[in-house]
């Protein structure tokens, strides 16, 4: 049977030493994290954030048909925004004067290069003439279109043609530019959340308002870092949502947890400085190993090998870093600076007479019970996911009050659902065709135009070389309907083959990236969540040296990330409860969402993990005795676990009122998850498995010891 190793005396570790010298320091670290986020603001004023809706998905087909279509075409313009525009008749004479004005209006601006009104003949008419678009073509790209000039764009239309009783409405990256928000109402309300939870929980207004403060400078620096960061590499415009929800998470978690440490250190009569040493030394260590752990988790995205997944995956790991460096920095020198003013009103919480406790011996009692019946459970949240279908979604999914759900219904009821997702087709011939008439173009358009599910096909285009040609698809269904991934597929195996055989023929455009994106991610998510699950098990090994512990610590938190799953399905899919989330009807679950939720859950489900291992590790160092460290290390926990869960589900879900699906569908999952990890894992499933295999919890081989770095020894 092994043994517990009891501790020794050693020098302080690097955390300890980093701690304490925070804590000697108060003022210098408070006044570099604030000249950090200050700096940082003053240059987001001065250049902007800059995020991105482009979608690259290197060696997909859509990719190809990109990639060939702009080497053909280098000359060409941006793609064109459109602003729809909608009358009883757009055809009379007063409302044709008013948007030639529009148009005089736009060309006006220097960021225009041209501006095109709708008539029957160039395609931007409706057939009943009450719904048009115009097209604007800019000097900048995508990624450079802020919100001030989509206003002004709109602004400049609304005002040459409200007079003559046109509506107008913004489409493309205008809208989406428009739509887009800060989700400071939604951080608003979790940070009061939070501080309601940690007002109960401590009884102390410094107490609680230190893990906020400590969060919200932390979030400030990441979310300003991150924007700046999208100069460098293209940043997803949902990606500042994700790391607000993530590093408001992580880093109340964070400060909560060294809190926690500080006043058991305060009740074993330390010093303030001493006692921030302490903490850094324990709890800063558990922090950086469950920080470092959620980031291992996030680079396991890289595997997809999509510059999508890798952009979430630094803006998580993004905020993550930050709040492990605020954890060890700005945390233990907040510490000290406040000191005694820390003290919890309620001491007899941190020992052995908390609900935790008596939990944790309750458990001990039945612990076959207990696991039984806690694994029936999870089975039963996680049942639903044997319905996950992934899919995407368009902005036909978004509330009725967003611009791009408006355009979306006025384009579908105008010009048919496929004009929302156009489908881009390339054909790269060996020989230079003589034109745009030249037969094999005109062939290649009218097979095109004779597939099923197509409604409509622009004039073909030919490169000045002669060998490329390329035409725009309007599929007769919506972006997100299954029907328009099987049309493209049809196009790539049947139609484009045919009418082109000697020619290398490709499909893209947004919707095919998406269904290309779809297929990437279902081909490569057994890889990345093997690659996760082992990179978090030798995480956790190398943290507590238990092999058993780290075995079944990964196989828990493959139950939470099952269990959101199913709660996923049931909302998203099966539409329960989807109209409490402002959504009209079921949506698609997008496709990266749960290879997203997938990582960042399993990192955060071994944050839980870490903080009560180390913990009960501490006990079973100091006492030697396995079943009562559970008990002992619970107690020391519980109250940290339970708050910091409470607050994190808080976040989550006030992140659901934003207009963003994939927004709502990230707060639900993660929100879902953390309440099954902190209540039936954690609470019943832990204690229960970890009484059953006592002292083994830490055997540890001779073999592997030697391997292993001693990386725990306590500071």
């Amino acid at each position: 049977m092994p043994t517990a190793a009891h501790a020794t005396d050693v020098p302080l570790g690097w955390t300890a030493r980093l701690g304490r010298r925070c804590a000697q320091h108060p003022r210098r670290v408070v006044a570099a994290w604030l000249l950090l986020a200050v700096v940082l603001g003053l240059l987001i004023g001065r250049f902007g954030p800059a995020t991105t809706d482009d979608l690259t998905i290197p060696g997909a087909d859509s990719q190809a048909a990109i990639d060939v279509s702009r080497a053909a075409f280098p000359d060409a313009p941006n793609p064109a925004q459109r602003i729809v525009v909608t009358a009883d008749a757009l055809t009379g004479a007063e409302q044709k004067a008013a948007l030639d004005d529009a148009v005089t209006a736009l060309e006006t601006l220097p960021e225009v290069a041209s501006a095109t009104a709708p008539t029957a003949r160039n395609g931007q008419l409706s057939d009943d003439g009450t719904i048009g678009t115009i097209s604007v073509v800019l000097t900048v790209s995508g990624k450079d279109i802020t919100r001030p000039l989509a206003e002004q764009l709109t602004s400049s239309v609304t005002d040459a043609v409200a007079e003559a009783g046109i509506s107008v409405a913004p489409a493309d990256q205008l809208a989406a530019v428009l739509d887009r928000e800060t989700n400071r109402r939604a951080e608003l309300i979790g940070l009061v959340a939070a501080l309601v939870i940690l007002l109960v929980a401590f009884g102390s207004v410094a107490a609680a308002l230190l893990p906020l403060g400590t969060a919200i400078v932390g979030l400030a620096v990441s979310i300003l870092a991150l924007g700046l960061l999208g100069y460098a590499v293209d940043i997803p415009a949902v990606a500042p949502s994700l790391a607000s929800m993530i590093g408001l998470g992580v880093g109340i978690d964070y400060a909560l947890f060294g809190l926690n440490r500080f006043q058991r250190a305060l009740v074993d009569g330390q010093d303030p400085v001493r006692a921030a040493t302490t903490t850094t030394a324990t709890a800063g260590r558990a922090v950086l190993f469950a920080g470092f752990s959620v980031i291992a988790a996030l680079s396991g995205l890289a595997l997809v090998g999509m510059p999508l997944m890798r952009s979430l995956a630094i803006a998580s790991g993004l905020a993550v870093l930050v709040a492990c460096v605020a954890a060890v920095t700005l945390l233990p020198a907040m510490l000290a600076w406040l000191g005694p003013r820390l003290a919890t009103r309620k001491p007899e919480s941190l020992g052995e007479a908390g609900g935790w406790a008596r939990l944790a011996r309750r458990v001990a009692r039945r612990p076959w019970a207990v696991l039984l019946g806690s694994t029936v459970v999870l089975g039963l949240l996680a049942a639903p996911a044997l319905d996950l279908r992934l899919g995407q979604l368009d902005a036909g999914s978004w509330p009725t009050s967003t611009e791009q759900r408006q355009s979306y219904d006025l384009l579908s009821d105008g010009f048919g659902p496929g004009a929302n997702g156009p489908l881009l087709v390339t054909a790269t011939y060996p020989s230079a065709l003589s034109g745009p008439t030249d037969p094999a173009a005109l062939a290649l358009a009218k097979a095109v135009q004779g597939a099923d599910g197509v409604a409509a096909v622009t004039p073909p285009q030919v490169s000045d070389d002669g060998l490329v040609v390329r035409l725009s698809a309007q599929p007769t269904t919506a972006p997100s309907d299954p029907a328009t991934q099987d049309l493209v597929a049809s196009l790539r195996s049947d139609v484009l083959p045919a009418a082109a055989p000697e020619a290398e023929t490709h499909v893209g455009g947004f919707t095919a990236g998406k269904g290309d994106l779809t297929d990437r991610i279902s081909s490569r998510m057994v890889l990345v969540v093997g690659a996760v699950v082992l990179v978090a098990t030798l995480l956790l090994l190398v943290a507590f040296r238990a092999p058993i512990v780290a075995l079944k610590a990964a196989l828990m938190n493959l139950l939470s990330v099952g269990a959101a799953y199913g709660i996923l399905v049931a909302v998203f899919t099966w539409g329960w409860g989807a109209g409490l989330l402002g959504l009209e009807a079921p949506v698609p679950i997008e496709s990266y969402v749960p290879l997203l939720m997938f990582a960042v859950l399993f990192g955060l489900s071994t944050d839980y993990e870490v903080f009560v291992l180390t913990a009960v590790r501490e006990e079973w160092v100091a006492t030697g005795d396995g079943r009562a460290s559970v008990a002992s290390g619970m107690a020391k926990t519980g109250r940290v676990i339970t708050s910091a869960a409470l607050i994190m589900i808080c976040v989550f879900l006030s992140f659901t009122m934003s207009s963003d699906p994939v927004i709502k569908m990230m707060g639900v999952g993660m929100a879902a998850a953390v309440a099954v990890d902190a209540t039936i894992v954690r609470g019943l499933l832990v204690p229960s498995t970890m009484t059953l295999l006592g002292d083994w919890n830490w055997w540890l081989p001779a073999w592997l010891d030697r391997l292993l770095p001693h990386v725990h020894d306590p500071a």
